[in-house]
């Protein structure tokens, strides 16, 4: 079995000086809205992806809290990264819908984390868990990306 191009290039960058800020700018570009975050990814395996979001002024809410809507963006980028260092080269996935719930401010920087079992790739539905935690690891967001996996078309 091949190791992700994804897991490849973050392994080769990690080696570097700034790396790690340098994988994450050039994969936040890869899906543009990415960069409003400026997410750092601080763990990518299969099955697993971790992104801190830093509490600053242009993600936060009108209570000074980091909005939502960042939070959402930092969890889908993590799912995202996650699928592509997960999915077995001869699928593909397409996200079908978010479901997440607040259970308490978020007021400091955060964690955005995906988890999934790899064993769990095959065709159909596949609900991927996410969670955004404080500094404290208060959940602040948590919730299910749900995807839709399918076999590749044949060329």
């Amino acid at each position: 079995m091949s190791i992700p191009y994804i897991l490849r290039s973050y392994d080769k960058l990690l080696r570097l000086p700034f790396g790690r800020q340098i994988f994450s700018i050039y994969a936040a570009r890869k899906a543009p809205y990415f960069r409003t975050i400026r997410p750092l990814v601080q763990k990518l395996e299969a099955g697993h992806c971790e992104i801190t979001l830093k509490k600053r002024r242009s993600v936060q809410n009108h209570i000074g809290t980091v909005h939502v809507i960042a939070v959402a963006n930092g969890l889908e980028m993590a799912m995202g990264f996650l699928a592509e260092a997960t999915i077995p080269r001869h699928l593909r996935w397409i996200p079908k819908g978010m479901e997440l719930t607040y259970p308490a401010k978020a007021d400091t920087d955060l964690i955005c984390e995906a988890l999934s079992d790899p064993a769990d790739w095959v065709p159909g539905n596949l609900p991927i868990k996410v969670i955004a935690r404080r500094r404290d690891g208060t959940a602040v967001v948590e919730g299910v990306i749900n995807l839709w996996i399918s076999e590749k078309p044949k060329r």
